[in-house]
């Protein structure tokens, strides 16, 4: 079955950026079966935040509120795709989860600070 794992520091110092992997095993990312790969975060004592996708062509797609300083990308050859978030501050706090195929798949989600 689809499996996704992220990956990535724990601690990040305000202003600086954030990048998290995600490595997905037991589907290809470039399938369209699969449809998008999410990022999606949840910070302490709040609901889920939706931040972006890249779709199985490569396009990506971000939550307007992020828009200016998020990315996601993909490296097909390892069937992984990360986050760089910058110009972080102590409100990207959260716990990072990436997810896949329609949301169906998540990974373990990782705890990400933001502090100096």
């Amino acid at each position: 079955q689809v499996q996704l794992q992220e990956s990535g520091p724990g601690l990040v110092k305000p202003s600086q950026s954030l990048s998290l992997t995600c490595t997905v095993s037991g589907g290809s990312i470039t399938t369209a079966y699969y449809n998008n790969w999410s990022w999606i975060r949840q910070p302490p004592g709040k609901g889920l935040e939706w931040m972006g996708a890249i779709v199985s062509s490569g396009s990506p797609y971000y939550s307007p509120s992020l828009k200016s300083r998020i990315s996601i990308s993909r490296d097909t050859s390892k069937n992984q795709f990360t986050l760089q978030l910058d110009s972080v501050t102590p409100e990207d706090t959260a716990i990072y989860y990436c997810a896949g195929g329609d949301y169906n798949y998540w990974g373990q989600g990782t705890q990400v600070t933001v502090s100096s």
